[in-house]
């Protein structure tokens, strides 16, 4: 099994990786599809299906497509470039992406809330459509948004399509267990035997610059959410809280006024910082998802502020170590709220950030491994159930708790020798089983909850 370092940390835009990401992936791919059609398009249609039209509106489902439907991908997302398009496709019912024609396409008639029919596939589904002159549809495509930016055709999905496409990688993990098999026959740490995997599916210098460029972004995230005050958008009405504690603790240091616990507030304000940016819409890493966006990136800030002897050289080795432990936990389970609950968002994130910090700071396979499973077990059961549909309340404060949970699991971790009772694998698969077991209504569509027990107003 292979999943690149830059599957599992993808740059995109906020709030959600499934459902304001995957849907504008979903859209290129569309697009792309068009184009090399040989049939003659008129206008374009979309349908959102399950959690996305559940929640659709207060993810920017409705956004995404529109704008990916026009042309826009993630990566290169530029916001006052968006605004200006949507008020354009509002005004004249047509998009003009590049190298098709211009395309009828009136947002208030063509993309439709399907809240009754959920797609078979997955609890993120979508369907566009292209018509001709007539107004018929000449070519559709089903997509299911599979969690942290991933898409997949219902072709694919039926197939099973896995990450494994490409030249055979050295170390080919599909379990915990062959991870640390592997690491002692080997002798090579996990960030090792991820390295040499990556490094036989690509180039080692443009994987140096981009594994450089996931911290850059992920770290300009934090400080732009350190420093931005005012109200989120959504309707909610909620206040963005990581300046002004972040500003509390500055004035603090050197005081001799905080208590030891402090250090909960500093990990919980850079997680903070990253949500409330996310929620705003602003550019994020997927770490794997955008509602989990939070947790590593405020655990790797932790450690290089924080941490005796703290170096950035380590920088690689933490996402590595992280990227294969979210690798596992995709492969073997889901990374994905709408079908598993946040147990698989913020729950895999804590279990990915408490791996890389154990690695960095010393801990063998055999304690990496055991951070990641004291981290992801105590997140089994949690439910996903944003009030008003919107990635803020619970979202916001869990990913600060995520992140304190990933510490204190990465501490205990090489506070041991790695032998521990309950094996990563065998929480994975409980992890998997729960989030099957869990009632929909828990499961990213805001049906249950908080979203039906706290006023949206």
């Amino acid at each position: 099994m292979f999943l690149s370092v830059f599957d599992m940390f993808k740059v995109g835009v906020g709030p959600s990786s499934s459902h304001t990401m995957g849907p504008m992936v979903a859209a290129a791919r569309f697009l792309d599809l068009m184009r090399a059609s040989p049939f003659e398009f008129a206008g374009l249609r979309a349908s959102l299906h399950g959690s996305l039209a559940f929640t659709g509106v207060g993810h920017a489902t409705d956004r995404a497509t529109i704008l990916g439907l026009a042309g826009f991908v993630p990566d290169s997302y530029d916001h006052d470039r968006a605004e200006a398009a949507l008020t354009a496709i509002a005004e004249t019912g047509t998009v003009t992406p590049e190298g098709l024609p211009t395309l009828q396409f009136d947002p208030k008639a063509d993309l439709i809330f399907d809240y009754d029919n959920t797609l078979p596939g997955h609890a993120n589904g979508m369907i566009l459509m292209a018509t001709d002159a007539q107004g018929d549809v000449i070519l559709r495509q089903v997509y299911y948004s599979v969690g942290g930016g991933f898409v997949l055709t219902e072709e694919e999905l039926a197939e099973g399509k896995d990450t494994n496409d490409g030249p055979p990688v050295p170390f080919p993990f599909k379990t915990a267990a062959e991870m640390l098999e592997m690491a002692r026959s080997s002798g090579k740490t996990v960030a090792e035997m991820k390295r040499a995997n990556e490094i036989a599916r690509g180039c080692a210098d443009s994987f140096a610059k981009g594994t450089a460029r996931l911290w850059e972004v992920m770290n300009a995230c934090i400080e732009r959410g350190l420093s931005t005050e005012g109200i989120l958008p959504g309707g909610l009405k909620v206040r963005r809280r990581a300046k002004a504690i972040h500003d509390a603790l500055m004035a603090e240091r050197g005081m001799n006024l905080n208590a030891p616990h402090t250090i909960n507030d500093w990990m919980s304000v850079y997680a903070m910082a990253v949500n409330e940016e996310n929620a705003a819409g602003g550019q994020v890493v997927t770490a794997p998802t955008n509602g989990a966006a939070g947790v590593l990136p405020a655990v790797l800030r932790y450690y290089l502020d924080h941490v005796p002897g703290a170096s950035e050289s380590h920088i690689e080795d933490f996402l590595l170590t992280a990227a294969a432990i979210g690798g596992l936990v995709k492969y073997n389970a889901s990374i994905s709220g709408a079908e598993a609950g946040c147990q698989a968002e913020v729950g895999s994130a804590a279990a990915m950030a408490a791996a890389g910090l154990c690695a960095v700071m010393g801990g063998t396979p055999e304690q990496v491994e055991n951070a990641a499973e004291i981290a992801l077990e105590h997140h089994l059961g949690m439910t996903c159930d944003p009030v008003a549909g919107l990635v803020q309340v619970p979202c916001i404060e869990r990913n600060g708790l995520g992140a304190i949970k990933a510490v204190s699991a990465a501490s205990l971790a090489l506070r041991g020798d790695g032998q521990h009772f309950v094996p990563l694998d065998a929480v994975i698969e409980t992890m998997r089983q729960t989030g099957h077991d869990m009632h929909e209504k828990y499961k990213e569509t805001s049906l249950g909850g908080l979203a039906v027990n706290v006023p949206n107003c």
